[in-house]
């Protein structure tokens, strides 16, 4: 496809003729064969100058470490789980995957301020209202990180990072999500029409 073939529309704050109208302007949006080769080349720099690739999903589990060491330090110590995270007065908000999601959401928000489409809103499929697509992206939230959790690995740490060194988990967890995600959405499709 050429650059520039996909547009969106930039809703600028300028008033027009009428109070609350708003000036069209269109900002285009990346080629998606352009933006796969910047993560790419993103994937690979992380590796190269941090010895690690990209991750998401041990952010939040670093954020429960640590706020379940202040509230209640002794069950925390104790658990298998996140008692390693917090042994030995370690912090778990001083982990690179931490500051990575906290720079991914800075991104995203100065992304979404430039290109014109900050703004609130709740999308969804068009059948449900705003509680019914608050509640399914609930769901889909909770079940996409307990699946993280349990593979070890989200989209970005096991799928593209793992796949990048050619480990088997990151190549069977693609096909595995994609597999699924096919065929999430030929059981959905009728909502959103």
């Amino acid at each position: 496809m050429p650059l520039g073939v996909f547009r969106a529309t930039r809703l600028s704050p300028r008033a027009v003729n009428s109070p609350g109208a708003f000036d069209m302007r269109q900002r285009p949006i990346w080629n998606a064969y352009l933006a796969g080769a910047a993560l790419g080349l993103v994937l690979l720099l992380t590796f190269v100058l941090t010895g690690h690739g990209l991750g998401a999903s041990g952010a939040p589990t670093a954020v429960a470490a640590a706020a379940s060491d202040v509230l209640a330090p002794t069950a925390t110590q104790g658990n298998g789980y996140l008692g390693p995270m917090v042994a030995e007065g370690n912090n778990p908000l001083n982990s690179w995957i931490v500051w990575e999601v906290l720079g991914m959401g800075i991104g995203a928000l100065l992304a979404a301020w430039w290109s014109g489409r900050l703004r609130l809103r709740v999308e969804g499929a068009p059948r449900f209202g705003t509680g019914g697509r608050l509640a399914l992206a609930l769901f889909g939230g909770i079940a996409s990180g307990f699946g993280a959790r349990v593979s070890a690995g989200c989209t970005s740490g096991l799928g593209l990072s793992g796949a990048a060194t050619l480990a088997t988990a990151g190549f069977v967890f693609l096909i595995g999500f994609f597999g699924f995600g096919l065929l999430t959405g030929l059981l959905t499709r009728r909502m959103w029409q």
